[in-house]
């Protein structure tokens, strides 16, 4: 019987082309990843221009007027103050011939209320928008007031006095509420509210513009 006989074998060595090409292949995927990076961040001045002769595209973004009239329209009422207040406002109701202890019907009231401030964009026309290129100069409609309202839950009847002779009156509280409204409105007004308005509005109009791709916004 005859014993087999074992043949040596060695073990290939690992070639070293086989690293290269391995290197080679990464390169090539880093590579194309920092190429795509470049080519979507790169969007403004020169690295647009290198960016558009690496790719052989060019930045397409619609500034037209009609279209920038559009988006800025879209915005409408572009609420950007609201002013707070808390105040005590009194009312009284008086008799001619009688002292209020007997007929006097006085009320203070504790107030909380806000007014909201802005511009409609909707006002916004054609010729308030001049574009030259990537310049863009806004003329923005007038700010105005959106609205005054007090807080119910934060508004109450702080006190009452009634004179003995009469009962309270159901529309005094009314009235003192209203006023109260048009109070917080005046305030607000005196404090300069529209000028903020037109402050926040132009800086949150920039900011957009500027996302649009233009390069150089003036809003007035």
């Amino acid at each position: 019987m005859s014993t087999p006989t074992l043949i040596p074998t060695t073990k290939p060595k690992r070639s070293g082309i086989g690293r290269i090409l391995l290197a080679v292949l990464l390169g090539l995927v880093v590579g194309a990843g920092a190429l795509v990076l470049f080519v979507r961040h790169a969007t403004k001045g020169v690295w647009d221009e290198v960016a558009s002769k690496v790719t052989g595209r060019s930045l397409s973004i619609d500034t037209s007027l009609p279209t920038v009239v559009n988006k800025i329209q879209r915005l409408q009422r572009l609420e950007t103050v609201v002013y707070n207040m808390d105040k005590v406002v009194g009312g009284t109701r008086e008799n001619a011939y009688l002292p209020d202890f007997l007929a006097g019907d006085k009320l203070l009231l504790v107030v909380h209320g806000q007014t909201i401030a802005g511009i409609d964009l909707s006002h916004l026309q054609s010729s308030d928008i001049q574009i030259h290129g990537r310049t863009i100069h806004v003329r923005l409609p007038q700010p105005e007031i959106f609205a005054t309202t007090l807080d119910n839950a934060k508004t109450r009847v702080y006190s009452r006095e009634t004179g003995l002779f009469v009962a309270a009156d159901p529309n005094l509280e009314s009235e003192v509420r209203a006023r109260a409204q048009q109070d917080l409105q005046q305030s607000a007004l005196a404090d300069g509210i529209l000028d903020t308005a037109r402050k926040n509005a132009s800086a949150t109009l920039t900011t957009m513009l500027l996302g649009l791709g233009f390069e150089q916004v003036q809003v007035s």
